[in-house]
């Protein structure tokens, strides 16, 4: 037998050692020719590699509610490896400025994307520190309303809050006060739960700020702001298809009556109009001087913190004057709120943002980016776009979200760039926006959702729902492509 078979059959190899044998046999199966100033690698061994390692990692991903390893961790360290691969085989290649200025090219997308995200987390996490959200949720357990009427309550505000607060920030809250008037009904809290998925995703699917991909689309330059609302219908239709069969089967029994005693802290609603005054700055900004909207973002987290800056000042002035006008009336109580009254630091608001899911963005938005430089995301756009119609496509992939998340989705067709009309770039976005209700891993809201109502709210318990939600994903994909068919014209 020869020396390499006889290796193999030695038990103290482990496949470990043999991967890494075999890896600089993948590293010099290189192409031989450059297309268009960029190496097509999608046929040898090292592009092979990159793919490995980025579905490896996306395994661990979707694998997180039960390894319990956070998602950013294993797409950060893939991305580390396909760039570094890329970065090798264009050295070898003489070609090292061409590697670094797509790697520049995609950090720049990523960087424009990630500020202003963080600055509408900021925003959020001071909202809900001055107890702008606790609030709400206060007021709707107070007015005692019953199971079906709480079903469609929580529903309703997360479809119209998602919009302009994000989708995953908008079903946590739901989420917790369903969980917060019903915590004995798990039957229940699971339909509210699913419910509240499937409108936090449809809300955000039409506003370009109400999910990471509509976002990407409008910063993308491919749909103007106006024009997002035109999905308005689709998405509300989409919500309500699988809401109204839902909510048969909810019972109209009042829950047990819960209070909770909730005060807005000092500014919660100057920094809510401060946060509209943000999202009108960042439009402005992209509509009339044809500026990135990160810059309209960045100078609203500036009115923020000058704003943090007043309070902080003011706070002692402010404090004296309640307590002689508290003191005047005898109000007790609020004398004893007054006690726990602390100054607002916008850099705190900051630190809290979702980082885990920032990182997360960036590594895959570099995975794809990379996968994308080494020519596979052209091989994919030829394979979709070019052998099937646009339409199925889209359809096609909106349902792909389902199980990989909608961020690279979306990324991947932003950067396969197909020569589609306006209407098929709002069906992707329509379709990446609520396909990943389908399955509650398919969206961050969904993900979010479990954690929040862990033992309720579960993966089984929303796939048996998931024919009633598919009803809803089909008859928003039909009222879009009938109501805005001549936006389709040219496709």
């Amino acid at each position: 037998m020869s020396q390499p078979f006889s290796l193999l059959r030695q038990p103290r190899l482990s496949r470990r050692w043999l991967f890494l044998l075999l890896v600089p046999l993948l590293l010099t199966s290189l192409p031989a020719q450059a297309i268009s100033g960029e190496l097509d690698l999608t046929g040898s061994g090292i592009g092979l590699l990159a793919v490995a390692i980025f579905v490896l990692a996306y395994l661990l991903v979707i694998a997180e509610e039960k390894i319990h390893m956070r998602k950013s961790k294993p797409v950060l360290v893939a991305a580390g490896i396909i760039w570094g691969l890329i970065g090798w085989v264009y050295v070898q290649n003489g070609m090292s400025a061409e590697s670094e200025s797509a790697f520049r090219e995609t950090l720049l997308e990523f960087t424009e994307l990630m500020l202003f995200l963080l600055v509408a987390m900021t925003y959020i996490n001071a909202m809900e520190e001055r107890r702008v959200f606790d609030t709400l949720r206060s007021w709707m357990l107070r007015k005692g309303f019953n199971y079906r009427s709480l079903f469609w309550l929580t529903g309703g505000l997360a479809f119209v809050l998602s919009p302009i607060a994000d989708n995953l920030t908008t079903a946590l809250l739901m989420c917790a006060v369903v969980t917060k008037v019903a915590e004995n009904d798990k039957r229940f809290i699971n339909l509210a739960c699913i419910n509240i998925v499937v409108a936090a995703n449809a809300g955000g699917a039409f506003s370009p700020f109400g999910d990471i991909t509509t976002l990407m689309v409008w910063q993308a330059g491919l749909v103007e702001f106006q024009q997002f609302f035109i999905l308005f219908v689709p998405s509300l239709v989409n919500f309500l298809v699988p809401a109204i069969i839902m909510s048969l089967f909810i019972k109209r029994e009042k829950p047990g009556s819960v209070y909770e005693d909730v005060w807005l802290k000092r500014g919660a609603r100057r920094i809510v109009l401060l946060f509209l005054l943000t999202i009108t700055t960042a439009v402005l900004c992209h509509t009339l001087l044809h500026l990135p909207p990160v810059l309209g973002m960045m100078t609203g987290l500036g009115y923020l913190q000058f704003f943090g800056y007043y309070l902080r000042r003011s706070l002692p002035r402010s404090l004296e004057r309640k307590r002689e006008r508290y003191s005047r009336r005898g109000d007790n109580k609020k004398l004893t709120q007054l006690g726990s009254v602390v100054p607002f630091d916008v850099f705190s608001r900051v630190a809290r943002a979702e980082w885990d899911t920032l990182l997360f963005f960036y590594g895959v938005v570099m995975c794809v980016g990379g996968l994308g430089f080494m020519g596979y995301l052209g091989l994919l756009s030829e394979t979709l776009y070019g052998g099937w119609s646009a339409t199925w496509a889209n359809i096609t992939l909106g349902a792909v979200s389902s199980l990989v998340d909608n961020i690279p989705v979306m990324f991947a067709v932003l950067t396969m760039e197909p020569d589609m009309s306006q209407g098929h770039w709002l069906l992707i976005t329509l379709t990446a926006g609520v396909g990943g209700s389908l399955l509650s891993i398919g969206s961050a809201a969904g993900v979010a959702v479990m954690g929040q109502a862990r033992g309720a709210y579960t993966f089984m318990g929303h796939l048996r729902w998931m024919p009633v939600i598919l009803l809803g994903y089909i008859a928003s994909i039909a009222v879009h492509m009938w109501l805005n068919a001549g936006s389709f014209a040219g496709a």
